[in-house]
């Protein structure tokens, strides 16, 4: 890329030594063994617990909520959501707009800078952008950009979106997602990741906190950026301490002794529900919008196309019977004591284009399991029961409870018959990077969007060149996800994505069975929170306070 503005413009700052926040570290616990110990060793700071996990502070490498969570709290975005609404706003930008049915204009606000001292311009957003498509990590959000033609960098505070298709109706969300974050191109590597520890020790940040503490899901602490110009505002507490919990029993117990103030991201259902009853605390329900899902890889899955008995149709008939045999409500009743609900859409209920494909199409019409017509499927394609399926999910990244769910999912599956299921679990860090390398031929996935609209669980998913990386593509899906993204007519996009999700229906290279709502749970006099919890979907730390 070519630098906008004058050679050597901007200084340096010195990066060694950045002073870190005073912690007694010996209190917090937090990472292997849990977290335990009093919230009094924090001193002032705001202590939340979650049992999320980092994957990399690099934008370009994760597309996970706990990364993203991190990611919202220290890096500018050209555009953002303000609290309690999920419509993009300015945030370092000045302003933005279409120019053209092509362009995209975005003005920066003068004076930006990072926390590091070096100056934050239209040259460090082509970069971020840039970068992002050159990498293409197949763990990161590179997908999104899909439309994205190219970046100019006319002046030091105008940046120009060029887009392959017209009118596109997304890309302001999209600049609020995983692909946002602005960063320092004299900090990260314009061909690979940066490592999280190079980013912190070189104040890399320009977002409303910076962190000045990490230990990689054990402990990060965060102080406020004075420096901030954005969207959302000085923080309303200085200084967070995150502690990250490998067992949610052991976050519950410390938000019950007031170790922590927030929990957030997860605790077990009956965690939840016990704690509804403690006058110390209070449980804050946010609007719904996860969804949980099984993801097939076509090349790997039973009679997929690089397995020796490789068969288009009987690999769809096994799909088709694991659809059929999905009992949603028993999940949603048992595992999930209704903090989840049974999902029979491509599009969760409560957003425009929701339908019930999965409903009409599977099972008993009514949204109960069907044994005969999963037995019915496998044997009109001539398909060998008991099928052996190898089924992986994560026992560290969707909660506590996926161990039972996973465990009730192969029991759903086995009791018929009709399948015999190898149930196998592997921690986050190695399963998000062997997921993508063919290794689970069908494996557990949720999903938290990126934006409040109907896209972001298309998009992602569908497109041929998806962040799934499951070898699935329908080019009339692929040319229906484009088409919607540029439809104006809002009764005219609709229909498109309620055409696209019987099509993925059909083909079911996911199934989705659950939908869940958002919850934190605060001590007494913590605020902010039932604020944040909101249909942007984002967790922002700047908005909680104790008393």
């Amino acid at each position: 890329m070519t630098p906008v503005g004058t050679p050597g413009r901007r200084v340096r700052a010195a990066t060694a030594g950045i002073a870190v926040t005073a912690l007694a570290l010996t209190a917090c616990g937090g990472g292997d063994d849990g977290g335990s110990g009093g919230g009094g060793g924090d001193g002032d700071a705001l202590i939340i617990g979650t049992t999320d996990r980092i994957v990399t502070l690099d934008p370009a490498g994760s597309y996970d909520n706990g990364s993203f969570t991190v990611m919202n709290q220290v890096y500018p975005f050209l555009l953002n959501t303000p609290l309690g609404s999920p419509e993009p706003e300015p945030d370092i930008a000045e302003t933005a707009e279409f120019t053209s049915p092509t362009q995209y204009t975005v003005t920066l606000k003068d004076g930006l800078t990072f926390a590091n001292g070096h100056e934050l311009t239209s040259s460090d957003v082509k970069f971020s952008f840039d970068r992002m498509v050159a990498i293409n990590d197949p763990n990161g959000p590179a997908s999104l950009l899909y439309n994205l033609a190219s970046v100019d960098a006319p002046d030091d505070t105008t940046v120009v979106f060029n887009l392959t298709n017209p009118d596109d109706q997304i890309f302001p969300q999209i600049l609020t997602s995983n692909v946002g974050p602005i960063i320092d191109e004299e900090v990260f590597d314009p061909e690979a990741l940066t490592p999280d520890q190079e980013i912190v020790d070189a104040n890399a940040f320009a977002g409303p906190y910076t962190i000045t503490s990490y230990e990689q899901n054990d402990l990060v602490s965060y102080e406020a950026n004075p420096d901030y110009q954005g969207l959302l505002g000085q923080p309303a507490t200085s200084a967070i301490n995150v502690r990250y919990y490998a067992e949610a029993s052991n976050l519950k117990l410390d938000i019950e002794e007031g170790a922590v103030d927030v929990a957030f991201r997860s605790l077990t259902a009956a965690d939840i529900d016990d704690l509804r009853g403690n006058e110390d605390v209070e449980v804050v329900d946010g609007p719904g919008g996860e969804i949980r899902y099984i993801t097939f890889n076509f090349n790997t899955q039973p009679y997929g196309a690089t397995t020796p008995e490789a068969d288009p149709a009987k690999a769809l008939a096994v799909r088709q019977a694991v659809a059929h045999l999905i009992d949603r409500q028993e999940l949603a009743d048992q595992v999930y004591r209704g903090t989840y609900t049974p999902l029979y859409s491509y599009v969760p209920e409560g957003l425009t284009g929701a339908i019930t494909p999965l409903q009409d199409l599977y099972g008993d019409g009514q949204g109960g399991p069907d044994a005969d017509k999963a037995a019915q499927a496998l044997q009109a394609a001539g398909v060998q029961t008991p099928v052996q399926l190898s089924l992986q999910y994560s026992n560290d990244h969707y909660g506590p409870s996926s161990g039972d769910e996973y465990a009730l999912i192969k029991d759903q599956l086995e009791s018929t018959g009709l399948f015999q299921v190898d149930l196998q679990t592997t921690e986050w860090t190695q399963y998000s990077e062997q997921r993508t390398a063919d290794v689970y031929p069908a494996y557990q996935l949720g999903w938290f969007p990126d934006y409040s609209d109907a896209d972001t669980y298309l998009t992602p998913f569908f497109l041929t060149e998806n962040f799934l990386g499951n070898h699935y593509s329908n080019q009339q899906v692929n040319d229906l996800i484009l088409q919607q993204a540029s439809t104006p007519d809002p009764a005219a996009r609709q229909a498109l994505i309620e055409q696209i999700q019987q099509l993925v229906a059909a083909d079911l290279s996911t199934v989705p069975y659950l939908q869940g709502a958002q919850v934190a749970v605060v001590r007494t006099g913590v605020t902010g929170a039932e604020d944040t919890l909101d249909a942007s979907f984002k967790f922002r730390y700047g908005a909680l306070s104790r008393g």
